[in-house]
């Protein structure tokens, strides 16, 4: 395992205890540690709050929460396993019946010795969840239930840190930071993301502005864009949700509603060059936040990248999807990829041919090999060809490298020496 896999894989162990949800020091102290490796800074949005069609819910707090069984055994105990609570479960004690417990408790008989995840965000309710083993062993008889809870007027959380570049233009990175443990499902997305704002801080020099977010899953996004909404839907260019990197399936590109937006080119070009991949079209019946940035009013050009999608591994949103699902090595191949990702984004460029009559004489420029044999000519020369003929101010180097097959590094690099040779110029 290299230095950086390593270094992923000590801030998700700092990260994995922590009870995160919408709200609450979970999210806060979360937050807290990624800012060690990205500087968030902190929207707030108060109690009560309107964002768009949404209102910002009490800030909710866990002490503790378990039953006590006729047994006098403790089970599904918060401090064990804090999946065993509903989230935003409502404080309650009292003495009831099994029969009238059933009726808050929740497992997966699919799933015998999984834990689920569930929450109430915006019912007044409690529950706990157990394994279906635990469920179907427990006795007769009167229980004791304490959820020692604490809902209160405070804020909605969401961290936000820019990378400034020469243009106003901007890439977003988006991610969810409100699930309790669980592994590829909430930690992989914010720490691939930490990682690669690491990365792309160390350019010395960048054509874009990168913008960086963490926001509680849905209601996030929305006071997000509640914010920024207005801002993106002027100056976005492309935009992703990271989600779902951790295990060592192959990746998963979910495109954006316009479906062949910047961010959809660039990404499906990238992923084309590597071996094997998986393309979803856009739905908003399913997913992350792409749902709200891809909304119609909004319609930002915004794209989801995954391995394993959501939903597909059957560790989903259970006590299962825990750090024996990651590969951190996979983590840091994720952040590389992103990387060619942006590369090809800044790279990205429409030119003209200045000699667009005939094929211009590319040997005494130095462009052409001098000697003709049987060799096979080298990809740079193949890109040039390409360029040369495709360069009439109508055609990006996204979508010649589309067209012929050649990697996108390969028609940058080919671009720059033909600009260099005056052969052709930005459009």
């Amino acid at each position: 395992m290299t230095n950086q896999a390593q270094r992923i894989e000590q801030y998700f162990d700092r990260l994995w205890p922590l009870n995160r949800s919408i709200t609450g020091p979970g999210f806060r102290q979360s937050l807290e540690i990624l800012s060690e490796i990205a500087p968030f800074k902190n929207l707030e949005f108060a109690t009560g709050r309107k964002v768009l069609d949404w209102t910002i819910p009490q800030e909710w707090r866990v002490k503790e929460a378990y039953l006590i069984c006729p047994d006098n055994k403790k089970r599904a105990d918060f401090k064990v396993n804090n999946l065993h609570l509903v989230g935003y479960s409502r404080p309650f004690a009292g003495s009831l019946s099994l029969s009238e417990l059933k009726e808050h408790l929740y497992s997966l008989p699919d799933q015998p010795r999984a834990i689920p995840y569930v929450t109430s965000y915006y019912k007044d309710y409690w529950g706990f969840c157990l394994s279906d083993e635990e469920l179907k062993s427990l006795p007769q008889g009167v229980y004791q239930a304490v959820v020692d809870t604490e809902l209160t007027d405070g804020e909605l959380v969401v961290g936000e840190t820019v990378l400034r570049g020469e243009s106003k233009k901007e890439i977003l990175f988006s991610s969810y930071l409100c699930h309790p443990s669980m592994a590829n499902n909430e930690l992989s997305g914010p720490l691939v993301l930490a990682f690669l704002y690491e990365q792309l801080s160390k350019l010395p020099q960048r054509k874009f502005t990168y913008r960086f977010v963490l926001a509680p899953e849905t209601i996030g996004a929305i006071a997000f864009l509640s914010e920024r909404g207005k801002h993106l839907k002027k100056n976005l260019a492309a935009g992703y949700q990271l989600t779902c990197l951790g295990d060592k399936g192959k990746f998963t590109y979910k495109k954006s509603r316009q479906e062949n937006s910047l961010a959809d080119r660039a990404a499906l070009q990238i992923l084309k060059e590597l071996d094997g991949h998986n393309i979803v079209s856009f739905n908003p019946a399913f997913g992350s936040d792409e749902r709200q940035y891809c909304s119609p009013g909004f319609n930002l050009p915004f794209g989801s990248l995954m391995r394993t999608m959501y939903a597909q591994y059957p560790e989903y949103h259970t006590s299962l999807d825990n750090k024996s699902l990651m590969d951190f090595g996979r983590m840091e191949q994720t952040v590389e990829v992103l990387i060619s990702i942006i590369r090809a984004i800044e790279g990205n460029q429409t030119f003209i041919n200045r000699q667009p009559y005939g094929e211009p004489q590319l040997g005494p420029r130095g462009l052409f090999r001098s000697l003709s044999t049987k060799e096979p000519q080298k990809e740079e020369d193949l890109a040039i060809w390409w360029l040369l003929n495709m360069s009439d101010g109508s055609h990006d180097l996204l979508s010649i490298a589309e067209k012929s097959g050649q990697k996108i590094d390969a028609l940058i690099s080919a671009s720059q020496r033909l600009e260099q040779a005056d052969l052709l110029k930005k459009s």
